[in-house]
């Protein structure tokens, strides 16, 4: 498995795991637990006590049909949150579409961008993140929520997605992005159907080829919920998705996703070092080693 040196982020000889807090009332899997200030910082400091080793703060749901929320709402959701949970030393990542929320948020000290439009909301989006330095991640992209179904269509989508996130590389990299600061996120759920999202998964060694970090976010998401759904066709509920999550997580770190994006951290994290025990036999394992996850009293 490669170990990737990005600028403000842990490296270790597997996969992170990255926490997701919804600041939001409307998340298609938590929508409103954490919307309370004081509750996501909360949920936040969990997490990294679960084994986060990165905490992706968002202001702004991208389920499937969610409208927008105002530029200065997604501010007044995310900023705080990101500056208490970075004075308390937690790596934090924004996750947000908008160059303006993007400078904000590494101004508090944000040590990622996660853009899900992978510049393409934002016109302004690539020159803010090559002024501040920041891994950014350019996930795969077609459309905004309201309408990202209809843009499922493709005839070959791993080659498809491919190409189109060569293409979103070159555009940002032609505006001032490094090549150090990229990391690549096939975009599951996005403008993609159930089987879409299996083949990117099967074949993330072809998107591993582009020579970029892999983000894997699969986490409770609708692909999940219909395999699992009941014998009359009923989706399996999102909070009900964790188990199959982790058998993604683990899959995904084996074949060398970078980082997987996940509500349930705990048996994530879990799942990461298994998948790298077993990739070297166990030859890199330390007993009691420092990346192991922490109780909330040793923090």
């Amino acid at each position: 498995m490669t170990t990737w040196s990005l600028r403000g982020l842990p490296e270790q000889p597997r996969c992170l795991v990255m926490g997701v807090v919804n600041v939001t009332p409307d998340s298609f899997s938590d929508g409103g637990r954490w919307f309370d200030p004081a509750a996501a910082i909360r949920h936040g400091l969990d997490l990294v006590a679960e084994g986060a080793d990165i905490v992706d703060v968002g202001g702004e749901s991208t389920r499937p049909g969610a409208a927008r929320v105002p530029l200065e709402e997604e501010i007044r959701r995310v900023e705080p949150v990101i500056r208490a949970l970075v004075a308390e030393g937690v790596t934090v990542s924004v996750d947000t579409m908008r160059a303006e929320v993007a400078e904000i948020a590494v101004e508090a000290g944000a040590a990622l961008v996660n853009d899900v439009s992978g510049g393409l909301a934002d016109p302004e989006m690539p020159r803010v993140v090559a002024a501040t330095g920041v891994p950014y991640v350019v996930m795969h992209w077609r459309g905004h929520s309201h309408d990202m179904d209809s843009r499922a269509v493709y005839t070959d989508v791993v080659t498809e997605v491919r190409e189109e996130l060569t293409k979103r590389v070159d555009a940002v990299l032609a505006e001032g992005v490094s090549e150090d600061q990229i990391i690549l996120d096939p975009g599951l759920g996005f403008a993609k159907r159930p089987e879409h999202n299996w083949s990117l998964l099967r074949h993330l060694d072809r998107l591993a080829e582009l020579g970029y970090p892999l983000l894997v976010g699969a986490s409770r998401k609708r692909f999940l919920t219909r395999l699992l759904a009941a014998p009359d066709g009923t989706p399996r509920p999102f909070e009900e998705c964790d188990a199959a999550t982790v058998a993604v997580t683990a899959l995904a770190a084996f074949h060398g996703a970078w980082a997987v994006r996940v509500h349930d951290v705990r048996p994530n994290a879990d799942a990461v070092r298994v998948a790298q025990a077993w990739s070297t036999g166990g030859t890199a394992l330390v007993h009691g080693r420092a990346d192991a996850p922490r109780s909330r009293g040793g923090q």
